[in-house]
């Protein structure tokens, strides 16, 4: 066994022992010697390597030998170092390892050894494997983008939905409206946030709205309220607000979630119908079965986006494959699952009825489409039989890239409504005929 005083002055020895991975090379790119962490991480027996020109010891892809190769070449013809950016080089499993190719990644630099005489006598390579760090980076990269694209989308949803939506800290503070709410009142954000948004409010509306806000936050309730808001152009329109509590894991309310539906065509017709002819019974009960159907409606009317108080439906694709649905639309469309299917696989029967047809013009032209009170023949289903119904409906294109890349539908069931006019229309033409 050799003194320690012999190994002190052996280089090989201490060559091999060095805290890091080296190669040491000929000018021309023969293997001569690498160190013990070299050995272990190039997969490699040092007396199956030494000798042989690196890329026979060390085979890989074409590209990634070449990339090595101009490095070395540049030592050779400028006698400097030489740091490569990160360079993708697979290494050949032993067949103890299972054999196949690993996936690798190095930093590396190629450092000029000189003699007296200025000549190149080798080619130090330090050669770092960062393959983990490299992976962990890429994945933390695909994380951002994936959490990115979520936000943008969430974005989207919160834009496109024709509600006003609106979050406040656990005090009740505003801190959050999307762009329905500030292009109707025409105030910037800025001034509408914290309690800004009470100076819109109708006055008569806003001490019944600020108790039941008060009291909402002092249980931790659900909120809900009817009141007036002044659009920019002065005019009021009543709205249905409807609020909820986002709870930490302890249970306490980290936000609340709201938003405003605009009922100011149903609260005029109720009101019509009320007027129309308080004798007559039949009318007088329809007027209430109406103002309870949409108070009904409105109960329901959010948990943002599958409690919206309206259906709504998100298709992908020149195939119109649905993304995603609300609880509303499955509940209007007889609980069918179709989230992962067209919709001429899930309902032939729009295609039947022609609700393609504007959905495909949405597609051609970017622009959005809507429709007033368009029948929709619903077939039976295991949940409910055939039927008939009136939709308000819009179709909202969103664009990746600058192209359409799908369509977001907002239908609103208007049956009742449809009923009631027509109801109204028929008194008015039987009192004409009495008079």
């Amino acid at each position: 066994m050799p003194a320690a005083a012999d190994l002190a002055a052996d280089y090989q020895y201490l060559f091999h022992h060095l805290p890091d991975s080296y190669l040491l090379l000929a000018p021309d790119g023969t293997v001569r010697d690498n160190s013990d962490l070299h050995q272990q991480a190039s997969l490699q027996p040092r007396a199956t390597v030494v000798g042989r020109n690196i890329f026979a010891a060390y085979p890989s892809a074409p590209e990634s030998q070449r990339t090595l190769n101009e490095s070395q070449d540049r030592v050779r013809h400028t006698l400097q170092p030489d740091t490569m950016p990160l360079l993708r080089y697979d290494l050949d499993l032993p067949a103890a390892q299972g054999g196949g190719t690993q996936e690798l990644y190095w930093e590396v630099t190629h450092y000029p050894i000189l003699g007296p005489d200025g000549t190149l006598l080798h080619i130090l390579q330090r050669a770092t494997d960062v393959t983990a760090a490299t992976r962990a980076a890429a994945q933390a990269a695909d994380t951002q983008r994936a959490l990115d694209e979520t936000r943008t989308r969430t974005q989207f949803i919160l834009e496109s939905l024709p509600l006003q939506v609106w979050t406040t800290t656990p005090a009740g503070q505003a801190d959050f409206f999307n762009s329905r709410w500030t292009d109707f009142t025409g105030r910037t954000l800025a001034d509408t946030l914290g309690n800004g948004w009470a100076q819109d409010l109708h006055p008569d509306d806003l001490p019944r709205t600020y108790a039941l806000w008060q009291q909402a936050l002092a249980t931790g309730e659900p909120f809900q309220g009817e009141y007036r808001v002044r659009r920019h152009d002065g005019q009021y329109r009543w709205f249905q607000a409807m609020a909820v509590p986002r709870r930490g894991p302890s249970g306490d309310v980290q936000m609340w979630v709201g938003a405003n539906a605009d009922i100011h065509q149903q609260k005029l017709m109720v009101a019509e119908l009320l007027e129309a002819n308080e004798t007559q019974a039949t009318l007088a009960d329809q007027a209430y079965t109406t103002a309870e159907q949409v108070q009904q409606q409105r109960e329901t009317l959010f948990q943002v986006f599958m409690d919206a108080p309206l259906a709504v439906a998100v298709v992908r694709g020149s195939d119109y494959r649905y993304e995603f649905v609300n609880r509303r639309f499955l509940m209007a469309m007889g609980q069918v699952n179709v989230v992962g299917r067209t919709v001429a696989e899930a309902f032939p029967g729009l295609v039947a009825q022609g609700y393609l047809t504007p959905l495909a013009e949405v597609y051609r032209t970017g622009q959005p489409f809507s429709a007033r009170e368009v029948l929709l023949q619903l077939p039976a289903t295991a949940a409910q039989p055939a039927r008939d119904i009136y939709i308000d409906y819009t179709y909202q294109p969103f664009f990746e890239d600058g192209r359409v890349a799908g369509a977001t539908s907002f239908s609103y069931n208007v049956t009742e409504l449809v009923t009631a006019r027509r109801t109204l229309e028929n008194l008015g033409l039987s009192a004409a005929k009495a008079s």
